[in-house]
């Protein structure tokens, strides 16, 4: 139902209740028959029109014009204000909660932008708290059913976070096709922060997919297109997307120039919040290309840490945090320190993306043949391997393969070494 049909139909509502007839509502200003019109949703009242029958009906604007009272009004963006807060604080369960609850506000029904707002919030609480199918189908329902209504910026953040939800659960052909859509056409348009975030998604998705060429030519590109911006944002995320695609492609003292400078950028310019994960994801960086140095990335990793608990970042932030400090353990030949931060990453997995699930116990099962435990070494392996037979073969997939196989082959698995090796070339097409 149209916006003017719902003004017209709180009008004769309210007209109803209050005893009066269109003739009484409107002498002396207005005629009868523009009333009915106004009633019927066939005309649409001006401001000025609209408050003076507010003033004739003896009710509010606000709920005239929204089917709210003020005070209606008041409680809902103080509600979309304490779910905004409870995101940032990293209390992603409590955001969830108060975002559902807006929605299952009636009064939502005619506040366009508010109930948007609510459910772009409910979509990024759900992919923060690991539910992905839910974010994605409520990430899909915004951009299908408000394309007119939804701002040029809301559109390009609903489409990076559902390119990043369908790259977290490992669907990279939607990941890309998500992005393209926007930007792969012959006419691109002019580079903003908003459409560099949304690039940085689509160099991401490529070079998971295994498209190494493609990541790296794309990522000079947004990286030449961030410098003539110029702005914090746009050179923080394309550095990064150039360092990690610099990383994988054995360009290591590229990749900690790109890497470096992006976190002297974000510490100079950004917040809190977003510096702290940086410098973890810095921190794992490092420690795949210094591994030498594994015990400096390590002490490094403790500070970290304690930066996010007290910062309002996101479990998966903090859960990537522990994980690369069992990382670090195990590269010091220290199994038991290992084994107490994979505790800790266990008690943390619930409600996670199913990939960061899977590098969770890929994780424990290495942790766990270092520690000589093999059955549990074992039951780890068997968890990953199960969740990468669902997973179409990708340059990441195989990677997982690979160390898999590894980690069997020390712990005296052969034939099932040799599968998980033959698994992994096969996810590159060998």
């Amino acid at each position: 139902m149209a916006g003017q049909d719902l003004v017209g139909q709180r009008i004769k509502t309210v007209r109803r209740q209050r005893g009066l007839s269109q003739a009484q509502l409107a002498h002396p200003e207005l005629s009868d028959s523009y009333v009915s019109l106004i009633e019927s949703g066939k005309r649409t009242p001006t401001p000025a029109v609209l408050e003076l029958l507010a003033e004739k009906l003896d009710c509010s604007l606000t709920y005239l014009i929204n089917g709210v009272t003020a005070e209606q009004m008041q409680e809902i963006e103080l509600g979309l204000g304490y779910a905004r807060l409870a995101m940032e604080n990293g209390e992603v369960s409590e955001a969830r909660t108060r975002y559902a609850e807006l929605l299952a506000d009636s009064g939502l029904a005619g506040l366009p932008q508010h109930r948007q707002d609510a459910e772009y919030g409910l979509a990024l609480a759900a992919e923060a708290c690991g539910d992905l199918d839910d974010a994605i189908t409520l990430l899909n329902g915004l951009r299908q059913n408000d394309p007119v209504t939804m701002s040029p910026e809301r559109h390009i953040a609903v489409v990076v976070a559902l390119s990043r939800c369908y790259r977290e659960q490992g669907d990279l052909v939607q990941a890309v096709n998500v992005v393209e859509q926007i930007l792969g056409g012959a006419v691109r348009p002019a580079w903003t922060d908003g459409l560099i975030r949304l690039a940085s998604q689509l160099v991401a998705a490529y070079f998971e997919r295994g498209d190494l060429l493609r990541a790296r030519q794309f990522s000079a590109e947004v990286l030449a297109a961030a410098e003539v911006l110029g702005t914090p944002q746009a050179l923080t995320l394309a550095h990064w997307g150039a360092a990690i695609v610099a990383v994988e492609s054995g360009r290591g003292d590229e990749g900690v120039t790109h890497v470096e400078r992006a976190l002297a950028i974000q510490s100079e310019h950004g917040d809190p919040r977003r510096l702290a994960r940086l410098r973890s994801d810095y921190l794992e960086v490092m420690l795949a290309v210094r591994p030498m140095q594994a015990a400096t990335w390590r002490d490094q990793l403790v500070k970290a840490e304690k930066e996010l608990s007290e910062s309002s970042a996101n479990p998966m932030a903090k859960l990537r945090c522990v994980m690369n400090l069992a990382r670090a353990e195990l590269l010091l030949a220290n199994p038991q320190q290992a084994g107490e931060h994979i505790r800790s990453v266990c008690d943390m997995l619930d409600g996670m993306p199913k990939l960061l699930q899977m590098e969770a116990h890929l994780l424990h099962g290495q942790t766990s043949a270092e520690q000589h435990d093999r059955q549990q070494a074992l039951r780890e392996l068997d968890t990953v391997a199960e969740a990468l037979d669902q997973l179409t073969g990708t340059r990441y997939t195989a990677h997982v393969w690979l160390t898999t196989a590894q980690v069997l082959e020390r712990i005296d698995e052969p034939d099932r070494s040799v599968d998980a090796y033959k698994k992994a070339l096969a996810c590159v097409g060998l």
